[in-house]
């Protein structure tokens, strides 16, 4: 007989509530994509009107997603979200594929990026040491990715690891401690940009005829005379990299206390705040800065090889030269609480496909004294550091963003699936507008999906991209095949 004292050390612990599911939510979408992503989607679009409309249709769609989607996590108990939600409404292949995706890239890139950013604002204050000419530019060729180099802003890229190092701690010390550090962030990064709004329009210099000046003409930056359609789904690509983080709350499914009813209202109570903050500080962006003009000083920034943020020439407006340390500030508290969202929430996944024989068997251990993923954790934490490292974390991302997409259609179609495999399975929450909810959003990702692959293509063949990025994020999926063939076999 098993000691039950024993089996308890094996098993994850329940003691997230639905507060703190939310601000796992809100904290895994608001990084740097609110701050960084304005002064693109500007130039694709050239309309205040447009700009907010693509803000509003992208969140709707993403609430869509998170509404069909609560009705599975609602249904189900077990570690590992999204993974399991694909292994019970497809097939194994299916989940294994979604969680190798997950390890390799999505998420350990996403951690190593957001980490990047937040190292990227501290260098504001501190300076980070180089390395010789010499040793940052030696790198070595990887084909359809580009080259790795090791050593250059290797000061950076030494902080980014200290702080992916750090938070993976924290969360190895127990899922409570992780928790308290995601609300504490997760309101603060609301409260910080709140009140940039609060400040734009009562203190900022800016007018209110700024919310209908359009560029002379649409898409007057990089986008040139595209189709509207078009630009419209470019700059949609901006405002969901803002918006993504929705999913990863549903890997936390094995330590929610009561999961099938307080996950569902997690999943949607946090996108629509987020669809609240982002449309409130879009329209302060464009209170104190016309569309026009922030598309001119993206292209300058670009043109110049920096980098464009919107948001410090409106804390310009009400704070003077202080503006750009206060979005530094705020910047680094919205990715740090990002980071810890990201390596709490990801690592359940590869546990529950280790508990299913289907990874590292190591990984699915939980620590007799924590009761976390710790070896879960640990193998994120390095995996992630070693992107840092490469230097081509964001080169992967941008390959599986297009990957990302296909599998949240495939989650929405999974509402179909178990409906038809599992009618008498409870379901706490029925998604609200069935099907036409569902439909909606599967036939939304599916748009963007094609179009991506369009403008992917189109890139290559102007010259502007070296690869078909969405191809070759197919072929880094395909890479885990044989992990599956190999696992699949050894379980057998």
């Amino acid at each position: 007989m098993v000691d039950a004292n024993v089996t308890r050390t094996r098993e994850l612990s329940r003691e997230l509530g639905l507060i703190t599911a939310i601000a796992c939510g809100v904290g895994s979408m608001i990084g740097s994509g609110i701050f960084k992503k304005p002064g693109l989607m500007a130039t694709q679009v050239g309309s205040p009107e447009l700009l907010v409309v693509v803000w509003i249709v992208a969140g709707a769609m993403t609430l869509f997603g998170a509404l069909s989607i609560a009705e599975i996590s609602g249904m189900f108990r077990d570690p590992g979200g999204q993974y399991v939600y694909f292994n019970k409404g497809f097939n194994r292949f299916v989940g294994y594929l979604y969680g190798w995706a997950t390890f390799v890239v999505i998420q350990s890139g996403s951690i190593a990026s957001i980490a990047y950013v937040f190292s990227d604002s501290l260098g504001s204050f501190v300076h980070f040491p180089r390395l010789p000419v010499a040793w940052e530019q030696w790198g070595i060729p990887i084909p359809w990715i580009g080259q790795i180099t090791p050593f250059k802003f290797f000061g950076l890229k030494l902080c980014t690891i200290a702080l992916i190092v750090f938070l993976t701690g924290i969360n190895y010390l127990g899922v409570k401690l992780g928790g308290i550090v995601q609300v504490v962030f997760a309101v603060l990064k609301v409260t910080i940009i709140l009140s940039i709004v609060v400040l734009a329009f009562a203190l900022g210099d800016g007018h209110v005829a700024n919310l209908t000046q359009s560029a002379p003409g649409l898409g007057a930056g990089p986008a040139g005379s595209s189709p509207v359609f078009l630009l419209i789904v470019m700059a949609m690509a901006g405002a969901f990299w803002a918006y993504d983080g929705w999913i990863n709350v549903t890997y936390m499914s094995g330590e929610i206390r009561n999961v099938q009813r307080d996950l569902p209202r997690a999943m949607g109570t946090s996108v629509l705040i987020v669809i609240g903050v982002y449309i409130l500080i879009n329209l302060a962006y464009i209170y104190i800065l016309p569309v026009p003009e922030m598309a001119r000083r993206y292209c300058e920034s670009q043109a110049a090889g920096g980098s464009y943020i919107v948001a410090i020439d409106v804390a310009d407006s009400f704070l003077g030269r202080r503006g750009a340390a206060v979005i530094a500030v705020a910047i680094m508290v919205s990715t740090f609480g990002a980071v810890n969202g990201s390596t709490m929430m990801s690592a359940r996944v590869y546990f529950a496909m280790a508990r299913e024989r289907l990874f590292f068997r190591r990984l699915g251990e939980v620590h007799p004294r924590f009761h976390t993923p710790a070896n879960s954790l640990l193998a994120q934490g390095t995996w992630a550091s070693l992107l840092v490292l490469s230097g081509t974390f964001d080169q992967l991302t941008d390959m599986l963003i297009f990957v990302n997409w296909i599998f949240y259609a495939l989650a929405a179609v999974g509402v179909f699936m178990l409906r038809k495999r599992m009618p008498d399975t409870p379901r706490p929450y029925r998604v609200w507008g069935y099907p036409v909810t569902p439909i909606l959003f599967i036939t939304f990702a599916s748009v963007f999906i094609v179009f991506t692959l369009y403008t992917d293509i189109q890139s290559y063949r102007n010259g502007t991209s070296p690869l078909v990025n969405s191809l070759m994020g197919l072929v880094w999926v395909a890479a885990g095949i044989p992990g599956y063939l190999l696992w699949s076999r050894r379980k057998s």
